[in-house]
């Protein structure tokens, strides 16, 4: 899907925290980032396939890594030496290419909503994970009414929400709302991936099979 000799694009939230909303009308920020393996996995088969990688972030501030996606706990899930071959690529990203010092919005096509206008527009094939869909808000009017997404269910918003005792935006609901055909049942999400028109959506693992050749 993605042709030959070209660059990727990587957009990143340089976001370090999310607002949660108490019952008694206070908010309070919980930490957050990207996970680790969400963003490893994919770029080792980019740039293993030899393509060149431009990282961007909303204000061009360095992204933050999940607390959770560097835990014990996950890391004996995943297999720590998983975890640790993700780290260094990561870690090589920053001494040898821009994640450090990501490009901002505004040096690339004046922001975010119409770097995606572009792609749309253009038909550039454009994946996003978790809760990267959110991001496609940004296009007003929303460019992607009617098109069939994989983001972070209200269902797993839900049990963040019953753990950390808040409410929280939710990202599959404000995309229905915009227009978006949401997949959300647990038997269509799991394991897949979803391709509609130019957009990828769905599992990490899965996205550069669709996006480089074989």
């Amino acid at each position: 899907m993605l042709p030959a000799q070209k660059k990727v694009l990587i957009i990143l939230s340089d976001a370090s925290s999310f607002e949660l909303r108490k019952p008694d009308g206070t908010t309070v920020d919980e930490e957050s980032g990207f996970f680790l393996s969400e963003l490893a996995r994919p770029l080792a088969r980019i740039i293993d396939s030899g393509y060149t990688v431009c990282f961007a972030s909303p204000n061009g501030g360095k992204p933050n890594v999940d607390p959770l996606s560097k835990s014990t706990v996950m890391a004996f899930l995943g297999a720590w030496w998983i975890q640790r071959r993700e780290e260094e690529l990561i870690q090589k990203m920053e001494l040898e290419n821009n994640l450090l010092h990501p490009r901002p919005f505004a040096s690339i096509f004046w922001g975010l909503g119409r770097i995606l206008n572009h792609f749309h527009t253009l038909e550039k094939p454009t994946a996003s994970l978790c809760h990267g869909p959110y991001a496609f808000l940004s296009t007003q009017p929303f460019a992607y009414k009617g098109y069939k997404l994989i983001s972070w269910s209200d269902t797993e918003e839900g049990l963040v929400e019953t753990l950390k005792g808040g409410e929280i935006t939710k990202v599959q609901s404000s995309l229905a709302n915009a227009g978006a055909v949401m997949i959300d049942t647990l038997a269509a999400k799991a394991g897949s991936i979803n391709v509609d028109r130019e957009v990828v959506t769905g599992e990490p693992e899965l996205l550069d099979k669709v996006l480089l050749p074989a």
